[in-house]
């Protein structure tokens, strides 16, 4: 803070009141959302540790700088941040990981990357996709070197004629028996690959997917290790066409790239052959399931979905707090103005937001639960998980992304005028949300895969055969004539959810049945019934979240837990389902029966749950526990200054270090003189 700072040192009195008037304890519940005392300390210490001497003004600066020289700064910003994790592993575990490299990209640390790191994608993707498709040697022999961040290796799969549909990828890579190598080549402009993140001018190496060629015939899509800059110069190889694709609406220093290819070669030795293989004679062994090839992609869309739901819990502490500290409109002329959040309609904006981020981040655990356990079985060649995995890693990753896009536009939206201010921080959270609904698969592309799958899986079902646990309930739906009977309790809110999901997708099923009938051809039905499909796919995923939430918040954990902060989560819990009940009521009311005094009934539990909440929003966001530098926002800062921190953001703007500027001699004065 500088010594002109306006910023006072004292807690805004109003934030202060709604602490101390909050019906449990925000420590109970931080310790509960960081996994336990244990792992709040924890990450407490590393935040502590890594922000010390962190000047968030200057940092804030970047915002000013031009497009070559946020990039420039990008870099040397997270060397350092490298070079200071580096440190504190040397300092408090010589030789272990939990800090370096484990932490590089972690919400803890997101304030550190103003404007993106461009090396994320290495450290929460490449290093896993090394580790599970290389055999021991390749990953000795090169894994290793990335792992030490010896060189710096991007992503490449997207290209810029192909996103999603990886089959169509035109990036080809033909077996030379001759000379034992793979020659590489983009053949047109629509081949090069395009977006990968770091690949513009911060990497010397890349994983490439390109379409495996042995003496023509196509193999399918498959993973190349590629030098593409040389070491030392960091000059592009011969035969690359390489450098970043421009600036773009959000990640602005992330340094996504483009890579072209003419004969590029490559031994044979760097396609990444723990599961599929090229012999030096040419042949070619197949991997056991197809799906190992993107295995690295389905933990990615796991992390995405996580960091998702975070990011709306960042989002929501800003629009809360200020929602707290920001007075206007009075609701009794008599009275002074009222805090903002004493407004109903202001509730409905912010609180579900809350209990949102609640709902995904618990889903996420049980996802990434599912993950290692998946991960294990691979291990020892068993597969049946895959399917199930993937679908719901589809899921989560497209409700996380969309739904926090949305919640945190409405959170910006809530905060007024000055929720537009690149000083509150949320049009920069906002934009970071909204390429998530793109990136590592496009989100209807993701939703028509777990439509293919629950069409699989409702033809199981009619059948008898077993089903993978999440979609357990189309079995149950199809026996139980119960299943659509309304009572209103939460498990029954649960179970209408995953009726109207099993409605949809009969209704796709049928749908699909009667197309192929009629002669149309797999492919052109499915594209006909793709409508139906997606909406299949999102109410099998609210589902999901749906049973997963209650189970967190009524199961056995709750006993770990004090009364007072159960009965929080469990007023977040009846919010959560009542809201996303209403919101979904044109699918519900096509297989309950609910009459119009129900649906009043729920109005009135939605507006019943939003007034209990009211009093603890403030200790709730609280307990996400997110540090002033995480949040960078003058909005939600902790003391709760807000007016004072806009002020003082504005007059630390280089416009303002002058009291004229040389636009008004240059241009602006000469013109209106011109006119006398």
């Amino acid at each position: 803070m500088s010594a002109s700072s306006v910023i006072p040192s004292t807690v805004n009195a109003d934030l202060q009141k709604e602490r101390d008037g909050a019906s449990f304890n925000s420590e109970e519940f931080a310790a509960w959302w960081a996994g336990g005392a244990e792992q709040l300390k924890f990450k407490r210490g590393i935040k502590e540790y890594m922000y010390k001497d962190v000047d968030l003004a200057a940092l804030n600066q970047v915002d000013y700088l031009s497009h070559e020289d946020m990039c420039e700064f990008a870099v040397k910003n997270s060397i350092n941040v490298a070079k200071k994790l580096r440190q504190l592993q040397a300092e408090r575990n010589p030789g272990g990981n939990e800090y370096w490299p484990t932490l590089y990209d972690s919400p803890e640390l997101w304030g550190l990357h103003k404007v993106g790191n461009p090396f994320t994608v290495m450290f929460v993707m490449v290093i896993h996709a090394l580790k599970d498709q290389c055999t021991p040697e390749q990953y000795e022999e090169f894994g290793k070197r990335v792992e030490r961040f010896e060189v710096s290796v991007a992503y490449a799969q997207t290209e810029l004629g192909h996103g999603t549909y990886l089959r169509g990828l035109e990036t080809r890579a033909d077996y030379d028996r001759e000379t034992d190598e793979f020659v590489l080549n983009t053949p047109s402009i629509t081949a090069y690959k395009w977006w990968p993140g770091g690949l513009g001018q911060c990497s010397n190496y890349s994983i490439v997917m390109a379409q495996l060629y042995i003496d023509g015939e196509l193999k399918g899509p498959h993973l190349f290790y590629v030098q593409v800059r040389e070491e030392d110069t960091h000059e592009p190889r011969p035969g690359v066409h390489i450098g970043e694709i421009g600036k773009k609406m959000g990640f602005l220093a992330v340094n996504n790239g483009f890579l072209g290819m003419k004969n590029v070669r490559i031994p044979r030795t760097r396609m990444l052959m723990r599961h599929a293989k090229v012999n030096r004679d040419g042949t070619y062994v197949k991997s056991p399931a197809d799906a190992l090839t993107y295995f690295a992609m389905v933990r990615t869309r796991c992390i995405i979905a996580r960091n998702m739901s975070l990011i709306l819990a960042v989002a929501a502490t800003i629009g809360t707090r200020y929602s707290a500290v920001r007075r206007q409109s009075p609701i009794d002329p008599k009275l002074p103005e009222p805090q903002i959040l004493d407004h109903v309609t202001q509730q409905l904006k912010v609180i579900p937001e809350i209990a949102a981020s609640l709902a995904y981040r618990n889903a996420c655990d049980y996802l990434l639960e599912l993950f290692d356990a998946t991960s294990r079985d691979k291990d020892q060649g068993r597969y049946e998980r895959l399917p199930e995995l993937h679908s719901l890693s589809c899921a989560l990753k497209v409700l996380c992304s969309s739904d926090a896009a949305a919640g945190i536009e409405r959170l910006r939206l809530a905060c007024g005028g000055h929720g537009y201010l690149t000083s509150a921080n949320l049009g920069n959270i906002y934009v970071n949300a909204t390429a998530a609904c793109t990136y590592e698969g496009e989100n209807t592309v993701l939703l028509l895969q777990i439509g293919r799958f629950l069409m699989k899986s409702w033809r199981a079902a009619q059948s008898g055969a077993p089903l993978a646990p999440t979609v357990s309930y189309l079995a149950e739906v199809q026996r139980n004539p119960e299943f659509g009977v309304w009572t209103g309790s939460w498990e029954n809110l649960v179970k209408a959810m995953q009726f109207a999901a099993a409605n949809k997708t009969r209704i796709a099923f049928n749908n699909l049945a009667k197309r192929l009938v009629n002669g149309q051809s797999e492919e052109v039905a499915a594209n006909q019934t793709g409508i139906e499909l997606t909406q299949a796919a999102e109410l099998h995923g609210r589902a999901f979240v749906f049973h997963s939430f209650l189970t967190e918040v009524t199961g056995a954990k709750s006993k770990k837990r004090s009364s007072a902060l159960n009965r929080v989560l469990e007023q977040l819990l009846e919010l959560y389902l009542v809201n996303v009940t209403l919101n979904n009521m044109n699918n519900i009311l096509r297989v309950v029966a609910l009459t119009d005094a129900d649906l009043n009934k729920l109005q009135s539990r939605l507006e019943t749950a939003l007034t209990k909440l009211r009093p603890d929003a403030v200790a709730i966001v609280d307990g996400f526990d997110f540090a002033d530098e995480q949040l960078n926002s003058t909005l939600g800062s902790y003391d709760g200054n807000a007016y004072e921190r806009i002020f003082d953001a504005a007059m630390s703007a280089p416009l303002n270090q002058k009291s004229v500027p040389k636009s008004f001699h240059e241009h602006l004065g000469p013109f209106m003189k011109s006119n006398l």
